[in-house]
């Protein structure tokens, strides 16, 4: 990939856009982990990756700006709006030079993933129509147990919530893997044969991973205190931790936050949760892991 930075010095390396969860949340109280929604970015190789367009895939395509011409790979779980409503401010995508690949799968009323990125653009809720974005653009529509190579990464793929089609991600090169596996509510309570289909699928994928990254249990609502959030959410947090450890992954990284998780509720979490679990981290936009 012509233009882009060196990437001899790291071969797998996970950055971390946007953390957060259903809206951004910039402010005092989230400086330490960041206010924007979901964006990871993964440089594997000579190949880009990127999982989600919140709010983060701003940031990120202004990073991207010091280095041109971009081609890059860009994965969706779904199409609730904090995981695409960075899109239209993805300036990269406007650059006639630039060749992004998009992959998502159908919403659940049947439209496709292209149908969806394209109507949120649309008037009277946005100024600008994606036909205005001169990069060249290529859609592809992918469904459950799909495969992708793009080079020589590999790129296996699951639906991991069949409530909101939500897909999971694994990402494999040189015998390493990292997978991005949010959006799943597999720590909600859940019962019925669907429940168990989609821990199954959730296993499956992310068995003996490098590095698991996981959603953040939603459920802070009205509670300030961390010794309130610890005591009523303590459960869900340790059911995330047991997903870690019967799929048996070496680093697990918890990402987007809910917009109520201020620093000091999650500076807390971390410490808990790291006495149960060690090679666990809680998300930071900016943070770099390598794989």
């Amino acid at each position: 990939m012509s233009g882009r930075r060196n990437t001899t010095l790291v071969n797998f390396e996970v950055l971390f856009w946007g953390v957060r969860d259903q809206i951004a949340t910039p402010g005092k109280d989230t400086v330490r982990y960041g206010g924007n929604t979901a964006c990871v970015e993964m440089r594997v190789g000579d190949q880009y990756l990127v999982f989600d367009g919140g709010t983060g895939l701003r940031q990120m395509g202004l990073d991207w700006l010091k280095q041109m011409p971009v081609e890059a790979h860009l994965f969706f779980t779904h199409c609730h709006w904090d995981r695409i409503q960075g899109f239209p401010f993805f300036v990269p995508a406007f650059i006639p030079i630039n060749h992004l690949h998009i992959y998502g799968a159908a919403a659940t009323n049947g439209s496709s993933f292209q149908q969806r990125l394209n109507e949120q653009m649309l008037g009277p809720n946005f100024p600008v129509p994606i036909q205005v974005m001169q990069s060249k653009m290529q859609f592809y529509d992918i469904s459950t147990s799909d495969k992708q190579k793009v080079g020589d990464v590999a790129i296996e793929i699951q639906r991991l919530n069949h409530k909101h089609r939500s897909l999971g991600y694994r990402v494999t090169h040189q015998g390493r893997s990292a997978v991005y596996a949010t959006g799943t509510r597999l720590h909600e309570s859940q019962n019925g044969s669907e429940a168990d289909r989609d821990r199954e699928a959730f296993l499956n994928l992310a068995r003996q991973a490098d590095l698991l990254i996981l959603d953040a249990p939603k459920k802070f609502g009205e509670y300030t205190d961390i010794s309130q959030v610890l005591a009523r959410d303590r459960e869900l947090w340790h059911q995330s931790i047991t997903l870690a450890k019967d799929a048996e992954v070496k680093q697990l990284v918890v990402s987007l936050h809910s917009p109520d998780g201020h620093d000091e509720i999650l500076d807390t979490l971390e410490q808990e949760m790291q006495k149960l679990f060690p090679c666990l981290t809680l998300a930071r936009e900016g943070m770099s892991i390598s794989v």
